[in-house]
């Protein structure tokens, strides 16, 4: 009987704290407790107020980082610097060196690689130094781009245009007119159009 009111005693304790709780002896002589006295010589037992903390505030998480793409992660920066913008390029051969850089620098297993007018030049390299030749005369443009093992793109500068200015090959003859010895030498002096040479016929008199 004692281990039931012990359990009994732990319910009512469970309880809300303002429920009363009392104590007496029943018929049997065992301590009873109970939130309903029920007319018996009961007495009010005092329960020491409950240890209650409020809850903490919930702390808002943080929404994760929106991801970064590979190429930026890697290459802040990749740029040209010669030739600049818009650029006018005076070369009757038509010959341009292109340079660029990139931040950081090239990382190992990367290439770079050069578009002129939107196509790939020559085969992707360590180095960002460029060499054209026979450029026709016009507008031309070109981009830098780096490029992983696999020759997927990272990144790339902004496409930039330059003038190239060649002096015609009739221009170049009116400046500097062909001589026989220039024939099939200079570009400008291709070798059919050299004139015929005039044969010295002999005299021969009639006899």
């Amino acid at each position: 009987m004692r281990g039931r009111s012990g359990l009994l005693l732990l319910a009512l304790l469970a309880g809300p704290a303002s429920a009363g709780i009392y104590s007496y002896v029943d018929a049997d002589g065992n301590r009873v407790f109970t939130d309903r006295p029920a007319g018996n010589a009961a007495e009010a037992v005092e329960l020491r107020p409950a240890n209650r903390m409020p809850a903490a505030p919930a702390t808002p998480r943080e929404p994760p980082p929106a991801k970064v793409s590979e190429a930026r992660a890697r290459y802040q920066a990749v740029r040209i610097l010669t030739p600049a913008p818009d650029e006018t390029v005076r070369n009757n051969a038509g010959e341009l060196s292109v340079s660029g850089a990139s931040e950081p620098a090239l990382r190992p297993g990367h290439r770079y690689r050069l578009l002129l007018d939107g196509q790939p030049h020559g085969e992707p390299g360590l180095s960002p130094l460029f060499s054209l030749g026979n450029l026709d005369r016009g507008t031309h443009r070109i981009a830098l781009l780096i490029l992983d093992g696999d020759g997927q793109e990272l990144a790339r500068s902004a496409e930039q245009g330059f003038h190239m200015l060649r002096t015609s090959l009739i221009q170049r003859r009116r400046i500097h007119p062909c001589r026989r010895d220039d024939y099939g030498v200079r570009p400008e002096c291709p070798l059919a159009d050299k004139p015929k040479e005039k044969r010295d016929i002999p005299f021969v008199p009639y006899l």
